[in-house]
């Protein structure tokens, strides 16, 4: 992407954002309750948790729920002075599909 393509570009921010959320360890709320300051573990590391490993089938139903979300977003745009900003989103969903298609059919 020597070129700057801006859809491109934020397309792929904010999916990679998505796919670090989607990969967040769930929040025990039970946990969190009841645990005084000085119970809690120390040192470095100590409040590190582990992330969730996304599969194959997570990643894509991410990045097809993102181009999903462009496409509803830019349908929903219809006055004319929303005609970049539709067309900008559409660019970033084709982005994103071009992905899921595989190699080879961009």
């Amino acid at each position: 992407m020597r070129v700057r393509d801006k859809a491109a570009v934020s397309a792929l921010r904010t999916t990679l954002a998505a796919l670090d959320n989607a990969e967040a360890a769930p929040v025990d709320e039970a946990g969190l309750r009841g645990v005084a300051l000085e119970q809690s573990p120390v040192g470095a590391g100590a409040t590190e948790a582990a992330r969730r490993e996304l599969s194959e089938r997570d990643v894509v139903d991410v990045v097809r729920a993102e181009a999903a979300e462009r496409l509803e977003a830019a349908a929903q745009l219809t006055a004319p002075a929303h005609a970049d900003r539709a067309a900008r989103l559409r660019a970033e969903a084709a982005v994103l599909l071009r992905f899921l298609d595989g190699p080879g059919t961009a």
